[in-house]
Parts: structure tokens; sequence; C-alpha cells
């Protein structure tokens, strides 16, 4: 599929053919699904805890008589019935990672460009350079471009002054190539992606 290239000022800079096999394949929202809750599970911290009865610094003390007080016969303070004791079953510090195959993580990527292609929320920039690090002059350029909400990848790495400049621009995030993934394309409304994006592309999945 042909797609046209534009520049940040909104020219016209000619077309790319972009691979069928990347960018023209039927979305399946339950592999786009899979990735998604695998990287939000790797990303999850799992730092919660509660303390179990164990360990309670309390005393270990028998609380009153074992018989004749007509109460409930306990033993330990540090049990949960008790303000102040150990929570039963509480969460405990953890992995929420779960393994995903890297045939399914790629599939899933390549499902991922595929829906904004299809949904036509892509856009293709010959270079994501600035020559000054002007934040007032980037929001122009989006402006003309439509952009409001985009996610921006660009190549191996980034120019200074084009990330330094969208930095403080809500709702814009930019990536380099080496960061790209299916969460970060479908929270946001348009992708954007530079020539050397797509070429980084091709190579990876040729």
């Amino acid at each position: 599929m042909d797609i046209k290239i534009t520049t940040l000022a909104g020219k016209d800079a000619g077309k790319a053919s972009l691979s069928d096999k990347i960018f023209g394949l039927d979305p399946r929202e339950d592999l786009l699904q899979r990735v998604v809750r695998w990287q939000l599970a790797k990303k999850q911290q799992g730092t919660h805890k509660t303390k179990g009865r164990s360990e309670i610094s309390r005393t270990g003390a028998k609380m009153y008589r074992q018989k004749g007080t007509g109460r409930a016969r306990h033993s330990s303070a540090r049990v949960p019935q008790f303000r102040g004791g150990g929570r039963a079953h509480g969460p405990v510090v953890r992995s929420h990672e779960h393994e995903l195959p890297k045939k399914v993580r790629a599939l899933g990527l390549k499902h991922a460009l595929s829906a904004k292609a299809k949904a036509s929320n892509l856009i293709v920039i010959d270079d994501l350079a600035l020559p000054e690090a002007k934040t007032k002059a980037l929001v122009a350029s989006f402006q003309k471009l439509g952009l409001d909400n985009a996610l921006m990848i660009g190549g191996a790495e980034i120019d200074a002054n084009f990330k330094q400049a969208a930095a403080n621009i809500p709702n814009i995030d930019v990536l380099p190539i080496q960061g790209i993934n299916v969460y970060d394309i479908l929270r946001r409304g348009t992708l954007v992606l530079s020539k050397s994006a797509i070429e980084a592309l091709e190579e990876r999945f040729k």
C-alpha cells in the first residue's frame, strides 16, 4: 500500500510504499488484548504487602485463662480477629509477569500497526527534526497536521531539539524505533512514523 509523506510544515514530500505484511493485516482484537495485558502485567510493580500474624510485633502470652471467663478461647492477640492483628491471606510481594511467545508479540505489533493504517490514523513524516528546540513552533506544526493526540516514532536516535520541544506538549509521546510497542500505539489516537522508522520496521520483519 502507498501512503503520502509530509513534512512537519505540512508540505508534500512524496510517497512511501508500506508492506502489506506489516500494515495490511486484518486487525485481531484478541491478539492486541493479549499483548497489552502482557505489557501491563510486566509493568505492574507488585510491591503491595500486608503483615500476616507471624509478622506482628505483639506479646505471645495467652490473653486470658482458658476457662471461666465466658468468652471465646483465644491464645494469641496476633490473629486477624483482633484490631492490630495480622491480615489473613493478604497480598504479598510478587511479580505479575507471565510468559507470551515472541512470535505472538511480533504479530501483535503488526496488527497494531495495521489497525492504525486501516483506521486512517497513520501519518508518515520525512524527518522528525527541528533546527531549534521551540515548543511553540512545534505546536503550530502539529495544528497544521491536525495532531492533538499522537505517538511519534523516530529512528534509532531522536533529534534532541525535537524531543525537547515535544516534552511539554500534552498527549504527545516521542519514542525511538526500539521503543515501539502495542500499548503506546493503541493509547494514542494517531501514529506518526518517520521514514527511518518505516525502514527499520521493514528490516525487522522482513
